[in-house]
């Protein structure tokens, strides 16, 4: 029932939930932790507020959706070519296939990857994170996927 107001009170801010919430468009939505609706008053103000058709959004919700789309900023640093060899990393392609495609050296590819990486500001390889795998969920992310 989607014209229903929605007031979710949650122990932590679980991002996914709160942006889903958010982008409904709904009229009356709010996203509150319990630990900072520390006043009853506070409290029936928001639920009065969202009964209404407003809003009412702690502000750690706030600041860890507004982080989130910023994680997302990086992206936007890529030049067109380091943007189209990162879709073809997403889609497990190798560097080899991947200059083939674009008809570049493989060099050319591995450049391009260093500074995709580079951009997103990830960590070097140590055997438990692997940056390849890193720069294709942050592609993943930043494009809905």
């Amino acid at each position: 029932m989607p014209e229903l107001p929605i007031l979710v009170l949650s122990q932590y801010v679980e991002e996914t939930y709160a942006a889903e919430l958010l982008a409904q468009g709904a009229r009356g939505i709010g996203y509150l932790l319990k630990d900072r609706v520390g006043r009853v008053e506070q409290f029936l103000e928001a639920l009065e507020r969202v009964a209404a058709g407003g809003t009412a959004l702690d502000p750690e919700v706030v600041t860890q959706l507004l982080s989130r789309k910023s994680a997302a900023r990086p992206l936007q640093s890529l030049t067109a070519r380091e943007r189209e060899v990162l879709e073809h990393m997403a889609q497990g392609k190798a560097n080899g296939t991947i200059a083939a495609e674009l008809v570049v050296t493989e060099r050319a590819v591995s450049k391009h990857i260093g500074s995709i990486f580079a951009k997103l500001d990830l960590p070097p390889d140590d055997g438990s994170v692997h940056r390849r795998v890193l720069a294709v969920l942050a592609y993943l992310e930043g494009n809905g996927g």
